[in-house]
This record gives C-alpha cells, structure tokens and sequence, in this order.
C-alpha cells in the first residue's frame, strides 16, 4: 500500500500538476470543465496556485496537493469558505489516473474532513458529483456524506450539460453556533 497525505500547496508543485492535468486531460474532459491551453503549463499552474493561496491567505479556502511517497498526485480543495451561521466550505478533489484504485482519493477525502473540523472549524462540507460517477459517490458515502437532492443540468463539461448529485456531511458534534 502507498502512504497518503495531503498538505497546503505550494508554488513549487506547478510543474507536477501541470504534468497531472496535461497527461488526464483526455481522461478527465468528461468530469472537468474546458480548460484554456496554459492551464495545462507549469506557468499556468504556477497562476493558478498563486490565486488559490491567495484565497487561502483571505480565509475563503484551503488548496491542498494529495501526496503519495513523496510526490504530488493530485489535489484535495476545501473551497467557498462560508463563515457567520454558515460555517461552511464546499470539498472538491482528484487524483491522477495512474493513482486510481489504490486508496489515495478515500485516504485524502478522509484527511481533508479532519482539516475541514480541526482547522478550518468548520460545521458542514458540501460536495458535487456527476450523476454517473458512482466511484466519487463511494468515497462520499464511505466518508459520512448523504446526498440531499439532483441538480439537472447543472455542469457543463465535453459538450453537455450534466447533472449533478448534491452531498452534505455535518462536521463533529458542535453544541453552539459560531463566535458573534
């Protein structure tokens, strides 16, 4: 078994994920939405990483790499951080294809859940997946998400629109609402 982690990206995992995306692209179109070509560059990632630490440094998100025996295999994102009586962020995630069926992205979702309560505070995490893709539904259920509802038509990606299942997981087992 690979170990698993994940961590804070860093600028310096650009060219990894750049490396990821530019070799899943064709893997990944049916998931994900069109990309413009840089994306795909470790420049375009290195703007991309700069414009998520940045919304980490404002409180809105936590960008984080998943991380296998050393190296960046994907990424795990608590993203849309809602503070007040919401209390909430929205969990986005991937793995590379040559990472699948090993555990990472189960391993990575579970870990994310701890920063989600333990750091971040937070009391509930969302997540989206597509009507089809059973396996990320696996993973949310595995992790204590329920769905609560379809939203058809709701994600565009390889041409379509696509339906999207709605999942909740209510964070620990907080008495009180958040500080005034």
């Amino acid at each position: 078994m690979n170990s698993t982690s994940i961590r804070l990206i860093e600028p310096s995992d650009g060219p990894a994920l750049a490396g990821l995306h530019a070799r899943d692209q064709q893997a990944y179109a049916r998931w994900l939405p069109p990309r413009p070509p840089e994306f795909y560059t470790p420049d375009g990632q290195a703007s991309v990483i700069e414009s998520l630490l940045a919304s980490h440094g404002s409180g809105l998100a936590w960008p984080g790499v998943v991380v296998s025996d050393g190296a960046a295999i994907g990424q795990v994102n608590i993203s849309s951080i809602l503070r007040g009586p919401f209390q909430k962020g929205f969990l986005g995630y991937w793995v590379s294809s040559l990472h699948q069926g090993l555990g990472h992205t189960s391993r990575a979702v579970g870990l994310a859940l701890r920063v989600a309560e333990d750091e971040l505070n937070l009391h509930r995490l969302e997540a989206h997946t597509q009507l089809e893709n059973l396996a990320s539904q696996a993973i949310l259920r595995k992790h204590g998400f329920t769905s609560w509802g379809t939203a058809h038509e709701h994600f565009y990606a390889d041409g379509a629109w696509r339906d999207e299942v709605f999942w909740e997981r209510i964070l620990g087992d907080r008495q009180g609402g958040p500080a005034a």
